[in-house]
């Protein structure tokens, strides 16, 4: 990774207090959060139900910040244009949900004008996804399997972000590498010498005791 990539750290409100979401997501845009992770989970593709279109609509009268949706749903495509015109800025979604379709799903997304992103689990190789990978404007690996926060970091990501990286520097294009899962101030530094310039981290920010000195710190 270029030495002047700049660090994006991207909060997943998952681990935020539901009864004061408003309040939570102005909250990181004032203590320097670069974008809001929202992660989206249908109770079918993950064993965890948390919230839909809606909150992402709410959500977006509350700050300026992108809102980077993370879909762990079923058939996304069926609600691709429902979540851009909600107010995403970035929409991930997953190749064990689209398989096939996944080009097609990506190439939706950007039809509506939000950026598009392919997420793999920690069990999928990068090859599943290398192919579309120039067509990205971000990579998604989850570092833990998805469904529930607070969970420990699968050090396997480590080898599949450096595979990523690759690809991406070997397409030229500017594209994202983003991780998620298990983030801490301890393992944030070979996270990022691996090559992921967008860190998702929930329960380290939202159970901070100084919200703003932790992203400084994991940025930094």
């Amino acid at each position: 990774m270029n030495n002047q990539t700049k660090i994006k750290i991207a909060p997943s409100i998952l681990s935020a207090d539901f009864s004061r979401m408003g309040e939570e997501v102005q909250s990181l845009e004032q203590n320097g959060a670069d974008l809001v992770h929202c992660d989206v989970m249908d109770g079918v593709f993950v064993n965890n139900i948390t919230f839909g279109i809606k909150m992402i609509q709410d959500i977006r009268k509350c700050t300026k910040l992108p809102l980077d949706c993370h879909l762990m749903i079923v058939n996304p495509e069926k609600y691709v244009e429902r979540f851009a015109k909600a107010g995403a800025d970035i929409i991930t979604v997953h190749y064990e949900a689209s398989k096939e379709n996944l080009r097609e799903t990506l190439e939706l997304i950007k039809s509506t004008g939000v950026k598009c992103g392919a997420v793999i689990n920690p069990d999928t190789p990068v090859e599943k996804i290398a192919d579309v990978i120039p067509l990205c404007d971000m990579v998604l690996v989850m570092s833990v399997f998805p469904g529930f926060g607070g969970q420990k970091f699968i050090p396997d990501a480590l080898g599949k972000l450096r595979q990523v990286r690759k690809i991406i520097e070997a397409s030229g294009k500017a594209i994202d590498l983003q991780i998620d899962g298990g983030v801490t101030l301890d393992n944030v530094e070979e996270i990022k010498a691996a090559g992921a310039n967008v860190i998702v981290a929930g329960s380290a920010v939202f159970n901070a005791p100084d919200r703003a000195k932790t992203l400084a710190a994991l940025k930094k």
